[in-house]
């Protein structure tokens, strides 16, 4: 199985939200690559809360779910946007919830 990753980034152009939504496969071997966009976009962004969505990809390890929430607490501080985390269903950590923000909903619930 080719184990690619791609990441489409939505951006709220009032500043409401980023949106990291993440298809292909998220494995191990890459999941730092998805650390460094998320670490990119809590930096270089105007205070948001950036939600890397999980829920389309093809194949999602376990375990690079926890290296990638492991990787993103360890760089959190009071000047970085919070992260979310929306999960495949049958992973750890999945809330099904409510729709996204501007889709008809918030997020409570739903982060990981």
């Amino acid at each position: 199985m080719n184990h690619k990753l791609s990441v489409l980034v939505q951006i709220d152009l009032d500043g409401a939200y980023v949106r990291l939504v993440v298809t292909g496969c998220l494995t191990e071997t890459n999941q730092h690559a998805l650390h460094a966009l998320v670490g990119r976009v809590r930096t270089e962004l105007p205070p948001t809360t950036v939600t890397v969505d999980l829920t389309d990809a093809v194949h999602v390890e376990a375990a690079a779910v926890d290296l990638l929430r492991w990787a993103i607490a360890d760089g959190s501080s009071p000047h970085v946007s919070p992260v979310r985390m929306r999960v495949p269903n049958g992973l750890p950590g999945h809330r099904p919830g409510p729709a996204w923000p501007g889709h008809g909903g918030d997020l409570a619930g739903r982060a990981a």
